[in-house]
């Protein structure tokens, strides 16, 4: 961990954005703080290799979730909320928006720095990832942050492509929601975590599927799970 770890810190509270910046540079990451959504866009549109954005939800003007949607027509980087917003559909709307992790305020330093050093981690292998992974009618590119469906390039955030990644390496298999949940967020599975996975495989089925509503790629197969059809 160095300073050419690139993280930007979001909080109206000044109090919370120097606590933020002084652990994660204590840590020896190089952080920068945004006090809005508006500055936080601004910043990543004039620095889109920022690796991480650890943000506040509730912000005046614009939320955090509102922010996290604009951030992602520039940089598909791990997004961190930090909330005390910890109802199931608060989650799901964040998640939603791109985001990729989740943070209930008060929160210990242990836990956030474990969580951003996590996303860090995985963020940069797929990044720096050589070679595109084909599969089928899909050729994933982690490093340019899209996969190929038909030639054509298709965005995608941190956590869809290391949900495809995970559905490639287990080729022609049904993937049932807790396998697939504790293999991408590498957390322990509770019951709420199904919806946290429906949200993430709707949102590629919508950019990948031909009807988003009859999917022919990412299939479910009821009772069972989630296979990618890679015919």
């Amino acid at each position: 961990m160095n300073e050419n770890v690139h993280i930007l810190v979001v909080d109206d509270e000044r109090d919370i954005r120097e606590i933020v910046r002084i652990l994660l540079e204590s840590r020896g990451y190089y952080a920068e703080c945004a006090a809005s959504g508006s500055e936080a866009i601004a910043y990543i549109e004039a620095h889109p290799d920022t690796d991480l954005v650890v943000m506040d939800i509730m912000m005046p003007g614009l939320s955090g979730v509102e922010a996290c949607a604009e951030i992602r027509k520039y940089s598909q980087a791990p997004i961190l909320f930090l909330t005390a917003k910890t109802m199931e559909s608060d989650k799901l709307q964040a998640y939603g928006a791109g985001g990729d992790d989740y943070l209930g305020k008060p929160f210990s330093q242990t836990e956030l720095l474990m969580k951003v050093d996590s996303l860090l981690r995985r963020y940069r292998v797929y990044k720096g990832k050589p070679e595109d992974r084909p599969s089928g009618r899909l050729v994933l590119q982690p490093d340019k942050g899209c996969v190929l469906r038909r030639g054509e390039a298709v965005p995608l955030t941190n956590k869809e492509i290391e949900i495809l990644q995970f559905f490639m390496d287990h080729s022609g298999q049904v993937i049932d929601a807790r396998t697939l949940y504790e293999g991408v967020w590498k957390e322990k599975y509770l019951p709420s975590a199904t919806n946290t996975v429906m949200v993430h495989i709707l949102n590629l089925r919508k950019k990948l599927e031909d009807d988003y509503t009859n999917p022919q790629l990412i299939r479910t197969v009821w009772g069972k799970g989630y296979q990618l059809d890679e015919g």
